[in-house]
């Protein structure tokens, strides 16, 4: 309670005495320059802010190291920009910021992992509106943000555009990787059995039945499992349900019935979820699932041999803090998980998910002075010479080329060119993650961290994942029956439990009863705000 009562105070202090102290996002000033890469004529001093990471490990500090010094000097000479860094907590952001803006020391430039706490800086009138300067100061910017996937024929720079008055007080950063998941099957039982990989549903079906029946990893036919799982059945099962979703729903509908981010209320997931009822009693997938409550078990039985197929993590096999494929062929030295795309939808497509485009969010406080140059900055950190020079470094000294493209080396702690966070992404504000300029170099770069696992098999487990996928449909509206997410949550995920382990007799009740209760529980109301925010035309 008493953390609850000083994060009240702390808000109500930031309300009255920085934002109606600074009327808001104010009236927009004139321009000094006329163009985002055109020098400033005077030299222009600028705040930005940097994650303070401590020096743990031989990391430099955050404000003055090999890196900051290149940006001081190559911003001096490109924009006549002299950039002061301001370090905020990396665990301590939200306190370290609300104190900078009370005391109105905030960077000219901030960003974020908290869309929360930069909504509240919004309502109260403490953030610059950007959106009449994008096109004229961050035209390289929104080339490198580029579409967004939840929004089709829209450019990602305006996703947090207020749909009522046209304002942006926040520019999202990007993830460079999107992929999600994949259904992954035991390439060598397959081999043994005579059988292509799967391409249709059906294929992967008649795939699990032979492995119950054939058992071709000798391990048993009362220990061998057709399709793994854990009690994480929403996220394990999706790839299979999702395709059972109505492909041709429009985006509004698909925002409206994700609720509390489960998909039950989407017309057809009911179905999909039917089909895993006919495959779980037919004996195709872990029958134990619902009670199988630790991912350690679940790695355990997929490395022990037994599993033949599973979906999970898109490089879940491949990854090295795991090792389930390195430990699994300690056991069967010739075993191999590989991608599927065979779960089709109505069109006949293997349609799946991918993560949002959305990554930290980036913002100029209203009461900034030197809100032209925080543009310019950050206009300057989109031009391809620059941000890929902050996430690789000079040849030789930050990489070595690796099959054709960049491998991060390791400089020893004390080094001035140490990277305090991975690839730079502190300083490369408006991406996290690699960005190579194609999808295929950015995967083979994030190949090259999953030790002896072959790039290639890398790259083919990212197309597999990101082919045919995409984002969850967002929509520009506040909304504020939020309060029952997490009952929806937990709701839906028993549900789906039971409707897979139901009786095929008992499915449809088990599943109406329960969706029934769900939509009691708050599910209805959320659809119900949602359709009058969205209206249809």
């Amino acid at each position: 309670m008493r953390k609850l009562a000083f994060a009240a105070v702390i808000l109500l202090m930031i309300a009255s005495l920085v934002f109606t102290a600074c009327g808001g996002s104010g009236k927009i000033p004139d321009m000094v320059t006329k163009s985002a890469l055109e020098p400033f004529p005077q030299t222009a001093e600028l705040k930005v802010q940097i994650f303070n990471r401590g020096t743990d490990g031989g990391r430099s500090q955050a404000t003055d190291n090999a890196w900051t010094d290149w940006i001081k000097t190559k911003v001096k000479a490109d924009l006549n920009i002299n950039v002061t860094f301001v370090p905020v907590g990396r665990w301590s952001e939200g306190q370290d910021m609300v104190n900078l803006m009370v005391s109105k020391d905030a960077p000219d430039l901030c960003y974020t992992y908290s869309g929360g706490m930069v909504s509240q800086f919004r309502d109260w009138g403490g953030i610059f509106d950007v959106a009449p300067f994008i096109d004229s100061f961050l035209p390289d910017l929104k080339k490198l943000l580029g579409d967004d996937p939840a929004f089709p024929g829209n450019d990602f720079i305006y996703r947090n555009k207020d749909s009522k008055t046209g304002a942006i007080y926040s520019i999202p950063s990007y993830r460079v990787a999107l992929a999600m998941r994949n259904v992954f099957i035991r390439k060598d039982w397959l081999d043994a059995l005579g059988m292509a990989v799967p391409t249709t549903t059906d294929e992967f079906f008649q795939a699990l039945v032979a492995f119950r029946d054939r058992d071709p990893g000798n391990v048993g036919r009362n220990r061998v499992v057709p399709f793994g799982q854990n009690n994480d059945a929403r996220w394990g099962f999706a790839n299979l349900i999702h395709p059972s979703i109505d492909p041709n729903l429009s985006n509004r509908d698909r925002w409206i019935y994700n609720v509390a981010d489960r998909n039950i209320a989407m017309p057809g997931y009911k179905e999909g979820a039917r089909m895993l009822n006919r495959w779980y009693n037919e004996g195709l997938i872990y029958r134990d699932f619902p009670i199988m409550e630790t991912t350690e078990d679940f790695y355990n039985l997929i490395k022990s041999g037994a599993v033949g197929a599973f979906a999970q993590n898109w490089d879940l096999p491949y990854r090295q803090d795991y090792k389930i494929l390195e430990d699994l062929r300690r056991n069967v030295p010739n075993a191999n998980y590989v991608p599927v795309d065979c779960i089709l939808d109505a069109n006949g497509v293997a349609s799946k998910d991918m993560y949002d485009k959305v990554g930290l969010q980036i913002f100029i406080p209203s009461f900034s002075q030197n809100y032209e140059a925080a543009l310019k900055y950050l206009n300057w950190l989109a031009i391809p010479e620059n941000f890929q020079y902050l996430q690789v470094g000079e040849e030789g000294r930050n990489h070595i080329i690796v099959n054709g493209v960049p491998n991060t080396v390791a400089r020893p702690a004390g080094d001035p060119w140490i990277m305090n966070s991975g690839n730079n992404i502190d300083y490369t504000m408006p991406m996290n993650g690699v960005e190579m300029g194609s999808t295929e170099l950015n995967a083979r770069v994030l190949a090259l961290t999953y030790g002896n696992i072959p790039a290639e098999v890398i790259v083919e487990a990212y197309s597999t994942a990101i082919r045919n996928a995409r984002a969850a449909s967002v929509y520009q509206a506040v909304t504020r029956v939020n309060q029952y997410e997490q009952t929806l949550k937990a709701k839906a995920d028993a549900l789906l439990a039971q409707a897979v382990t139901a009786s095929p007799a008992d499915f449809d009740r088990v599943w109406d009863a329960g969706y029934a209760d769900w939509l009691s529980s708050g599910g209805q109301a959320v659809i119900d705000e949602r359709s009058s925010l969205w209206p249809a035309r």
